[in-house]
C-alpha cells in the first residue's frame, strides 16, 4: 500500500483542514520522533516555518507532539527551507521540520520532513511515518521524567546569512550590482536581502513585509510581475524573486524578462564545467525541464538525467548518480556541493557570480538556449483516476503518434493538489497545441 499522506514535498493542504489539523500534526510529531527513535541518548529536532497565520498553531502542535515523545525542540521562527536543512546538521539534530506550502497560498500549509543528513525523508520512511498514524500511540509516551524540552533559539537567520554567503569566493564582492529582491513576503524577507547586502549590492526590497496573509499574494517567484516591473523602473541589473520557503528562484535580467530554473541550470553548469567543479559530465533534472536544455547541455558534451517531478527525487537521483548539480524548471536548483535541497538564495549568488566575472548584462547570460515550444495544461477533477479511462489513453497513445519522435508529452497527477498536468513539447508549435487540447478535452470529459 502506498502512501496517503506524504505527496511530493511533504504533507500539504488546506490550514486547519484535513490534513492540516493541530492533532494530526502533534500525531506526526510523535511518530516522526518515534520513528527515529534510536537508543537512550536525548533526540533533537529543529522546527522552522515560513510565514502563514496557521504556522503557529502547527508549531505549537507538532512541539507537543515532539516534547511528549521525549524529544528536544528547537524552534527558529521564519527562516527558509534550506536554512532547517543546514540547521538540522549544524545542531547535531535527529531530525528537522519545516512547517510551509511553498509557493501556495497563504491559507495552505504543509509539513516538510529532513533526516539526520539533512535529506528529506525517503518514500519508504514516509511509509513508515504513516503506518504508525494508523496506531494507537498513547502507550508509548515519554514518562513524566523524560519528557522533551522546547526553546526557541536566536540567531539562526544569521547563520543562514553566513552559511549562504560562504558558497561564493571570499575575495568576490557585489558591489557596483543594483539588485531588486522579491521574497515574496516568505521565510527569506530578512536573510536574502541582508546576505545580498553584506555582500556589496545594492538592493531594493519588496515582499519583506509579512503579514500571515501576504505570502505569495502577488509578489515572489510564481507571481513576477511587480519585480519586472521595478527592475526597468530602477533600471537595476537584475531581480531575484523566491517563493514563500525560498527553496526555489527566478530570475529577471535587466530588460525585465523572466528567466526560468532550465536556464539558470545551463548556466551555473556551463560555470562549473569552466571551473572543473562538476563531479560528472552532467546535471540531473525532471521530466519537465524543456527539449532545448537537453540538447544545449547535449553540445557541450554533459547529459541531462531525468527523474519523476519533485526535488526530492533530483536529489535521490543526484546521491546515487554523483551528480552535484540538479533542479526543476520551476527554480528549485539544487547545488550539494553546499546543501541538501534547493536553495533559491544560493542559486541566485552562483548566477551573481558568473555575471561579476564576465561583466556581461544578465539577459545574455541567462540565455543559454532556445526553448523548443512547450505547453502545459492543468485539468481538475474531483475524483476517480482519469488517466485510467480508455478514451484519455486512446487519446495520449494518437497525440504520440502524431508527434513521430519530434517532440515529448508528459502526463502525471500532481503531488500536491487534485489535477492533471499535461506538458507537450514539439519544434512545430502549432501541432503541439493541437495534441494537447485533443488530451486535455479527453481528461476534462473523464474528469466530470
Amino acid at each position: 500500500m502506498g502512501r496517503k499522506l506524504f505527496g511530493t514535498d511533504g504533507i500539504r493542504g488546506r490550514a486547519n483542514s484535513w490534513p492540516i489539523t493541530p492533532e494530526l500534526a502533534m500525531k506526526v510529531a510523535m511518530a516522526v520522533g518515534l520513528s527515529f527513535r534510536k537508543g537512550s541518548h536525548r533526540h533533537r529536532v529543529v522546527i522552522g516555518k515560513d510565514t502563514r497565520l496557521s504556522g503557529y498553531m502547527i508549531e505549537t502542535a507538532m512541539v507537543a507532539g515532539f516534547t511528549a515523545v521525549g524529544v528536544d525542540v528547537f524552534m527558529t521562527g521564519p527562516i527558509p527551507t534550506p536554512g532547517v536543512s543546514m540547521l538540522t546538521r549544524s545542531l547535531r539534530c535527529d531530525f528537522g521540520v519545516m512547517i510551509s506550502a511553498s509557493h501556495n497560498p497563504y491559507y495552505d500549509n504543509g509539513i516538510k520532513i529532513f533526516g539526520p543528513d539533512g535529506y528529506k525523508l525517503s518514500d519508504e520512511i514516509e511509509k513508515e511515518i504513516e503506518d504508525l498514524l494508523d496506531q494507537d500511540l498513547s502507550t508509548r509516551l515519554a514518562a513524566s521524567p523524560d519528557l522533551g524540552r522546547a526553546k526557541r533559539i536566536d540567531g539562526v537567520q544569521d547563520r543562514y546569512i553566513e552559511f549562504a554567503k560562504r558558497t561564493l569566493p571570499r575575495h568576490l564582492s557585489l558591489s557596483g550590482l543594483r539588485v531588486v529582491i522579491d521574497c515574496g513576503n516568505g521565510a527569506a524577507y530578512r536573510v536574502a536581502p541582508d546576505a545580498l547586502w553584506e555582500l556589496g549590492a545594492e538592493v531594493f526590497k519588496i515582499g519583506v513585509e509579512p503579514d500571515g496573509r501576504n505570502i505569495n499574494d502577488g509578489c515572489g517567484s510564481t507571481a513576477p510581475g511587480q519585480l519586472q516591473r521595478k527592475v526597468t523602473e530602477l533600471r537595476a541589473d537584475i531581480g531575484i524573486a523566491l517563493d514563500g520557503d525560498a527553496d526555489r528562484v527566478i530570475i529577471v535580467d535587466e530588460k525585465g524578462v523572466i528567466v526560468d530554473g532550465d536556464q539558470l541550470m545551463a548556466v551555473v553548469a556551463e560555470s562549473f564545467a569552466e571551473d572543473q567543479r562538476l563531479s560528472r559530465k552532467g546535471i540531473v533534472a525532471t521530466v519537465m525541464s524543456n527539449l532545448g536544455l537537453e540538447r544545449h547541455l547535449s553540445g557541450l558534451g554533459l547529459e541531462l538525467v531525468r527523474t519523476k517531478v519533485g526535488d526530492r527525487y533530483v536529489v535521490e537521483e543526484m546521491r546515487n548518480g554523483g551528480y552535484n548539480v540538479g533542479g526543476e524548471q520551476s527554480g528549485h536548483i539544487v547545488l550539494s556541493d553546499y546543501s541538501t535541497t534547493g536553495d533559491g538564495l544560493i542559486a541566485a549568488l552562483q548566477i551573481l557570480a558568473v555575471v561579476q566575472r564576465q561583466d556581461r548584462p544578465v539577459s545574455e547570460i541567462c540565455h543559454r538556449f532556445e526553448p523548443v515550444p512547450q505547453v502545459l495544461r492543468n485539468v481538475r477533477f474531483q475524483g476517480g483516476r482519469p488517466l485510467d479511462d480508455a478514451h484519455v489513453q486512446a487519446a495520449i497513445r494518437e497525440g504520440e503518434g502524431r508527434l513521430d519522435g519530434s517532440g515529448r508529452l508528459v502526463i502525471r497527477p500532481s503531488g500536491t493538489e487534485p489535477l492533471i498536468r499535461v506538458m507537450g513539447e514539439a519544434d512545430d508549435a502549432a501541432l503541439l497545441d493541437s495534441v494537447v487540447e485533443d488530451i486535455v478535452s479527453a481528461l476534462s470529459r473523464a474528469a466530470t
